[in-house]
């Protein structure tokens, strides 16, 4: 074929060669976004609404900025997780696995994505490592997202795309021009937060769009660089693509001569933006399904939870579930491993072996085998607990006491945690690890707390077996798994050890104790996060989520001290908005606590300072809009003046337009507005205040689906404004509902958590209604057993209406049934209620 025929002065750099069959077309996905209501303030990042011309002929790295601790390439050490398969181990899992990422795509029914789902500790992410190795050491192209838990970014959503994307570039070239293409037409596309593009949207024009152009034929790139940046958009991401020009011939993309390309999403459930996976995922589905011979290939990971199972059970995706690849000889296999390493390694075991023989004998090693029951993170840390150095025992005392230890990993958390407990700042160190909102170095954690860095290594030295400690100190400490996360702050399970969340108000102030230490130094002057050391950069970035972690379980002394500490703030850097309303949030959080009108209306002075400063349209309007919004309908309360009210539904009816649903700042418009029109139906009995408050509820439930932190507190919220109207209507489906929503926020609470009490008084409450217009029985004796557990629970401060109520709940029984010992039950309560009352009095 002459493809120059009667061309003259022609000049030929590069010819590429490409087989394409019909259109091409790149459909553009745009899944609503739905966030995560209660987002952490994050450290403010530039701006990404303008690129200018010149950075687009920078590196493509430098232009994506991705995350570069969160891939297979990653220092394990530095990154957890730093699990791996060990020789001989999982082989069964990974062959069946690297089979499927490497067999070409033959059908279009053959799935795109596998799905290995197991529980915590199972080894999925040794799996997923050893997955990537094995691609890349066969040739095959390979990108890869390790989600960690409170690992920072790593445990967002949002950067997902860049860093998949960068990999990309990096494994197959081609994609560059048509990232850049699409990055030049939507900078919005490198936000590293929610703001800009659905998540939907950057995954489809930085991975999907750019990958299926490159694998169906290279466009001649001059000549989409002449094309108009609207004609180049359309055509790249909505419309068909004619190529012309292109030599007829095979794909000449070398990367996937070896199989397709990989694409690895380890821990998927270690990710905090779950309205965002199931975008992923539903994006991910519809991809495949309109691309069903693209030789893509999706590998993902994760423990088994409602909002991930829910899109991934589809006949579009292979599940595998790891506990069918466990199996003793794995662990067996791992045990032999690590104790043949130690045994060359450490003189005492040597010494132990000259004289005795073998160790650990065969019998012992068989006992843990199956003491371990499967779990690869139990193995690891029990092997830990039994190697310590730092421990006074040797190898050989510890073993005994490892095979007496309660299976699963609660068992190893409390036997190790037991080591330090007697060493000072213990609890202190200890709570704050599994409360951070980021990890901190060890330097960075002394000076957060105030104390020297040695005291911070000393007791953590002895917890290497459950906790990464590093030998630089610039390096985070870190959990070796995330379940040590859930045992610290579940009081059930950890018990002594519990992470009250009243720490968050400790570290909210040592975090103000932080910011004022570089505030001193440089006053009037703006300070970025990026100039300060590691604990004072988490202070600047992290203190209002802190803040917010305990608002309501401030002492009258923390919040004197925290009002002490915003104030002098202020005064080194008068006029900064931000300071101004961080002072307006602990006096009016003291307001509330004491009932300060004076607190109140400082707070009020406050708020209405901020927002003279951020004026509409300003981003950051918000906040001061919703709190402003929320201490006037509190002075409402106390002052019955409406003028407070309307101002107050005006202020949040104002923010919920600056956010609305489903933005991940609308919670606390949603359910404020829903707060006030309640308010102003009890006054004025307006049908439609009513009507909208609950639909108002019910948005905010939608945006907190299971399991989501405040889905119980969303579902009492609904539940009590149904009772408030069914009390109106008599409208018997709203008692229903609301005894629903009542029983799913209690189960979302097992004692002895701090917020059971709230839904389980309300179920008891609602209960008592229904006896009074049903008299069912049954009814009566489940409120009689929720509010005999409320009586009998340790949160005292409405243990008097509890005793009250519980007598009245038995006195009803005994009109019922004449049960005589209700008689002396009600007797003992009314006592009880009446010491209770004197006590306070005095």
């Amino acid at each position: 074929m002459n493809l120059l025929g009667g061309s003259k002065n022609v000049h030929i750099e590069q010819l590429n060669g490409y087989q394409v069959e019909g259109d091409f077309n790149l459909h553009a996905v745009t899944v609503s976004v739905e966030d995560k209501s209660n987002r952490l303030v994050s450290q403010p990042q530039p701006s990404s609404s303008a690129v200018p011309s010149d950075q687009m002929g920078s590196g493509v790295f430098d232009l994506l900025q991705p995350i570069t601790d969160a891939s297979h390439t990653r220092d394990r050490t530095r990154s957890p997780p730093g699990s791996a398969c060990l020789p001989g181990t999982r082989l069964k899992a990974v062959s069946k696995v690297n089979t499927w990422t490497r067999s070409n795509i033959t059908t279009d029914t053959e799935p795109h994505i596998r799905w290995m789902h197991g529980y915590a500790g199972s080894g999925k992410s040794a799996i997923s490592q050893e997955v990537c190795e094995k691609s890349e050491l066969q040739g095959r192209p390979v990108a890869s997202f390790f989600f960690f838990r409170n690992a920072g970014e790593r445990s967002r959503i949002w950067r997902l795309a860049t860093t998949l994307a960068s990999q990309m570039v990096g494994a197959i070239p081609e994609t560059e021009p048509f990232i850049r293409a699409a990055v030049k037409a939507d900078p919005g596309l490198l936000s590293p937060s929610e703001e800009g593009p659905s998540l939907g949207a950057r995954m489809q024009r930085l991975v999907y769009a750019p990958f299926k152009a490159a694998v169906q034929g290279e466009v001649d790139t001059r000549a989409l660089a002449r094309a108009s940046l609207r004609v180049r958009m359309q055509r790249l991401v909505h419309g068909s693509f004619k190529f012309k020009g292109l030599a007829q011939g095979k794909p000449m993309i070398r990367a996937i001569a070896r199989g397709p390309f990989l694409v690895v999403l380890d821990g998927l459930a270690e990710c905090d933006d779950k309205r965002e996976v199931q975008e992923l995922i539903d994006g991910m589905l519809l991809f495949f399904s309109e691309n069903p011979f693209i030789p893509l290939r999706v590998f993902i990971t994760s423990r088994v939870e409602q909002h991930i199972q829910s899109r991934l059970s589809d006949p579009g995706v292979h599940l595998d579930n790891l506990v069918d690849h466990c199996s003793d000889d794995d662990i067996a296999t791992f045990l032999n491993v690590v104790f043949e390493d130690e045994r060359r390694r450490n003189p005492v075991v040597q010494a132990y072996v000259q004289q005795h023989g073998e160790w650990p004998p065969l019998s012992d090693k068989q006992k843990l085998v199956k003491h371990i029951g499967g779990s690869f993170i139990f193995a690891s840390a029990i092997f830990k607990f039994i190697m310590d150095d730092g421990s006074p025992m040797t190898p050989m005392d510890l073993l005994p006491l490892a095979l007496k230890m309660n299976p699963g990993l609660d068992g190893l958390y409390m036997q190790t945690l037991a080591r330090s407990e007697h060493l000072r700042h213990f609890p202190n160190i200890i709570s704050t690890i599994a409360l951070l909102l980021k990890p901190l170095p060890a330097s960075g954690i002394a000076e957060l707390l105030g104390i020297d860095t040695y005291e911070v290594v000393n007791v953590l030295v002895n917890l290497q077996a459950i906790i990464q400690v590093p030998g630089t100190d610039d390096i985070p400490v870190t959990l070796c798994h995330t379940s040590l996360r859930d045992f610290l702050t579940t009081q059930s399970r950890s018990g002594r050890f519990f992470a009250h969340p009243t720490h968050h108000v400790h570290l909210f102030l040592r975090c103000l104790e932080c910011e004022l230490k570089i505030r001193r130094h440089r006053p009037g002057s703006f300070v970025h996060p990026t100039e300060c050391s590691p604990a004072i950069a988490y202070a600047l970035t992290y203190s209002t989520g802190h803040l917010n972690q305990g608002n309501g379980l401030f002492k009258l002394p923390e919040s004197d001290s925290a009002i002490q500490l915003c104030r002098e703030a202020v005064g080194l850097n008068p006029g900064t908005p931000e300071i101004i309303l961080g002072l307006a949030n602990v006096v009016c959080s003291r307001a509330i606590h004491t009932e300060s009108p004076v607190d109140l209306e400082e707070a009020i002075s406050l708020y209405r300072e901020v927002l003279k400063l951020r004026l509409s349209p300003h981003p950051d309007r918000t906040a001061p809009l919703n709190n402003l919004g929320n201490a006037l309908l509190d002075r409402h309360r106390r002052t019955g003046v409406m003028a407070d009210l309307e101002e107050g539904i005006s202020l949040l009816r104002e923010s919920l337009q600056l956010v609305p649903p489903p933005h991940p700042d609308c919670s606390l418009s949603l359910n404020g507005l829903a707060n006030a029109l309640l308010e102003r139906h009890r006054r004025t009995r307006a049908a439609a205040d009513l009507e909208e408050a609950t639909s108002l509820h019910r948005a905010l439930l939608r945006l907190r689906p299971a399991p989501h932190p405040n889905r119980s507190i969303s579902l009492n919220n609904l539940g009590k404004i149904l009772l408030y109207r069914y009390n109106c209507t008599a409208n018997v489906g709203d008692i229903e509902e609301a005894l629903s929503l009542f029983r799913e926020a209690v189960a979302l609470r097992p004692s002895p958590h701090p917020g059971r009490s709230v839904p389980l008084s309300n179920l008891a409450l609602s209960l008592q209604v229904v006896f009074k217009e049903s008299h069912a029985l049954p009814s009566l004796e489940e409120a009689i057993i929720h509010c005999r557990e409320l009586v009998g629970s340790r949160y005292h401060r409405e243990r008097v209406e509890w005793a009250i109520l519980l007598a009245s709940l038995l006195q009803m029984r005994f009109d019922k049934t004449g049960q005589e010992e209700d008689l002396q039950e009600i007797a003992s309560l009314k006592e009880e209620a009446s010491r209770l009352t004197g006590s306070s009095a005095t």
